[in-house]
């Protein structure tokens, strides 16, 4: 499987997890996808009152052959999704997880 099934995978599964979420009249809901970069977010943006609201739900990034899963803020179990819609195991690197630890897990190291 190549980077580009990886990319199309993550932006799918993105797109999913969009339909769950909603923007209000003062937050926005943003996937934000940049092919070039490899950079693939959920975002929210916006105020709440006078506090300013600019959050990641979800951070995937491609780096070389690997997908890193960068930061999920949310319920759903990210490396399981991407590995039932067809990434591997091995291709996964739970980047919010510390180095040291990335060893006991059942995902690629780095």
């Amino acid at each position: 499987m190549g980077l580009e099934n990886y990319r199309d995978i993550i932006k799918g599964f993105l797109s999913e997890c969009m339909e769950s979420l909603s923007s209000t009249e003062n937050i926005r809901i943003e996937c934000v996808t940049d092919d070039e970069q490899k950079h693939y977010e959920i975002m929210e943006i916006g105020w709440e009152g006078d506090r300013r609201i600019h959050d990641s739900f979800i951070h995937i990034d491609i780096i070389e052959d690997k997908v890193w899963l960068q930061h999920n803020a949310t319920e759903e179990r990210v490396a399981e999704e991407l590995i039932k819609a067809g990434i591997p195991r091995q291709a996964i690197v739970l980047g919010f997880q510390p180095p040291r630890v990335r060893q006991f897990t059942e995902c690629a190291v780095a």
